[in-house]
């Protein structure tokens, strides 16, 4: 499958088949997300994988969008790590974690897992609950797991916009 045919046909699956990921296609996945771009090579990335049913259950108390998946990666940034932009300090680690977490959701698809990215949860239970220190921000939530065999695509997946609407040249 080429590259346009594996971003064409994923889509966010919230109901799973009841089995954590193997170890062997959670290392694939991490190591997509391992080779990510980020400013300045910092990689300021750091992913807490859950994949057990006790952390699963932990994570419930953070979020309603959990969909019962049988495995879970947290994406988070170390704030201290970041590129910083000199001239208005914009951080580049917000945006270094969602390419992180993006390249994992398409390796993801790519070895038959579905997922879907949760961004509707709450930091500071998740921090309380999994120990993360302050310099680390979660940022992305990516359920994860086989797709229950009848699940599909909800309408509006296949609704874009025309592109017209959203690319322009030169200027706006």
């Amino acid at each position: 499958m080429n590259f346009e045919e594996l971003a064409a046909e994923r889509f966010s699956v919230r109901k799973f088949e009841p089995k954590h990921l193997e170890q062997a296609v959670i290392d694939r996945i991490l190591a997509c997300g391992h080779i990510a771009p980020t400013g300045c090579n910092n990689q300021p990335q750091r992913i807490l994988v859950l994949n057990t049913d006790e952390a699963l259950e932990k994570l419930k108390k953070c979020t309603v969008c959990h969909f019962n998946a049988p495995t879970a990666m947290l994406v988070c940034y170390n704030k201290d790590e970041s590129w910083v932009r000199k001239y208005d300090g914009a951080l580049s680690a917000p945006v270094d974690a969602a390419i992180v977490t993006t390249l994992m959701m398409l390796a993801a698809q790519s070895l038959g897992v579905g997922s879907c990215w949760v961004m509707h949860f709450d930091p500071a239970a998740m921090r309380t609950a999994f120990h993360i220190p302050e310099n680390c921000e979660p940022l992305a939530l990516l359920v994860m797991g086989y797709a229950d065999k009848d699940y599909a695509p909800i309408e509006m997946h296949e609704k874009v916009r025309p592109m017209e609407e959203t690319v322009f040249y030169d200027s706006f």
